[in-house]
């Protein structure tokens, strides 16, 4: 039987999806990208804002009519929209045969067997059980590079977010566990960075060890030998402690890249967040990391029309994204999510104010960003190959400045033959927006 997977959401989501492709392999389906030959189909959804949500029912939706034609001989839908709408969906969508929440990753192949068979029935576990033990994955993202997922849940429960609800509670996966699968993705499929993940990375072992251990975590990970980048996302401000920024500062593996969302910049739109940092607060951390580590890469996230937001708070927001000149920024407008602290505030604010908001703070940041690409002109940097352009000497690369998918490009105009994964130093030649031009210099050795 041949299965299609679609993954929507998060890299953490994509994690889950090849948990269940490993499962799935090992016991002999094959996997397919072509819904015209797929005979089940599996949709990993998300729910976290209003858009990820319609994308979501649009793909089962599409999927749905593939199983009233009769192509299909089983629609699974697994993943936050699943766990958050499971009536729902199964009310309004009855071509769905099985749904699976966040915590029932392991039961795909029951799940498939038994529509296969004739026993249609859901997985909706208890969001906060304990983690089972990580499985072998099929890796999705080309094998160079690999995300690993060190924790579930969240504790931190920000008055806009679904995440506890649907997440449960923050559990961190054993030490011992991520090393061995780190060490199989290295050795087994070739995969060089490493990209850790979670809701909040920052805490990780604090429910397991009783302290937070991801600067050991980290030590652990680059004595892998074929490890060669290591990049930490989702790390809470308030959490960034003396002994992560020393590990990062030290560690030669440990990319200077560091994914802080704070989502904004004003003390009262903070505090009705539920976010746990002020202004000063945040400005204090950025400053720290910048003065330990000078070359750091700092991403962030904003949201922008949280309700109450003034004209004045947003101006704040904009004068502290001119001041800090973040390297890497997003920006979300709010989503009045249901079931949310947030959805029940008074003074929600206009779409076409936050729209126009969003607008300004972009532009504002694209200015940013294309004065730090400039400003690359003459550096040489390390780059990782993500392929080569069709009919072109040159190839598309990534600097530890830049995670997959998120970030900027660096174009490498050589006619030397690389690989993708290769490392490479790069002479840097020229900026396009936001992306980088280069001419390769030599190849990376240890």
């Amino acid at each position: 039987m041949k299965i299609l997977f679609i993954s929507l959401g998060c890299d953490k989501n994509l994690v889950d999806t090849e948990t269940m492709l490993g499962y799935l392999t090992q016991k002999g389906y094959e996997i397919t990208d072509d819904e015209t030959e797929a005979e089940a189909v599996v949709v990993n959804t998300c729910c976290f804002i209003h858009d990820a949500k319609q994308e979501s029912v649009d793909e089962i939706l599409a999927m749905a009519e593939l199983r009233k034609s009769g192509q299909l001989k089983a629609l699974i839908v697994t993943g936050c929209l699943a766990q958050r709408y499971s009536d729902e969906i199964q009310e309004e969508i009855p071509e769905v045969d099985v749904i699976m929440g966040t915590q029932a990753i392991e039961d795909i192949v029951e799940a498939l067997e038994g529509v296969l068979v004739g026993e249609k029935r859901n997985f909706l576990p208890d969001i906060d059980k304990p983690l089972p033990k990580l499985g072998k994955r099929m890796i999705t993202t080309g094998g160079h590079y690999a995300y690993l997922k060190i924790a579930e849940g969240c504790d931190k429960h920000c008055t806009y977010c679904v995440i506890p609800k649907v997440r449960g509670k923050y559990r961190s996966v054993p030490m011992e566990e991520l090393v061995e699968q780190a060490q199989q993705l290295s050795e087994d499929v070739g995969v060089k960075e490493l990209i850790l993940v979670a809701q909040e990375t920052t805490v990780y072992g604090t429910d397991l060890y009783g302290e937070k251990k991801l600067p050991e975590l980290l030590a652990r990970l680059a004595a892998i030998r074929g490890i060669r980048w290591i990049r930490i996302l989702y790390c809470y401000p308030e959490e960034i402690d003396d002994d992560l920024i020393e590990e990062i500062a030290t560690n030669d593996k440990v990319c200077h890249y560091l994914d802080i969302p704070i989502q904004h910049a004003s003390d009262n739109i903070l505090k009705r967040m539920g976010r746990r940092t002020s202004k000063a607060e945040l400005e204090a951390i950025i400053n720290k990391l910048r003065e330990r580590i000078p070359d750091i890469c700092l991403r962030t996230t904003l949201i922008t029309g949280f309700p109450g937001e003034t004209e004045e708070e947003h101006e704040e927001v904009l004068d502290f994204v001119d001041t800090m000149e973040f390297d890497r920024l997003g920006v979300f407008t709010y989503s009045q999510e249901e079931d949310t602290p947030a959805a029940k505030m008074d003074c929600q604010v206009e779409e076409d104010v936050k729209q126009e908001r969003w607008a300004e703070i972009m532009e504002l940041q694209q200015a940013i960003a294309f004065e730090k690409a400039e400003a690359m002109l003459g550096k040489t940097v390390l780059a990782m190959v993500e392929g080569k352009i069709a009919d072109e000497d040159a190839y598309i690369a990534r600097t530890y400045m830049d995670a997959p998918n998120v970030d900027g490009y660096l174009f490498i105009n050589t006619a030397k033959q690389l690989m993708t994964g290769d490392l490479a130093y790069v002479r840097i030649t020229g900026s396009n927006e936001y992306d980088l031009i280069g001419e390769l210099e030599d190849e990376f050795s240890e």
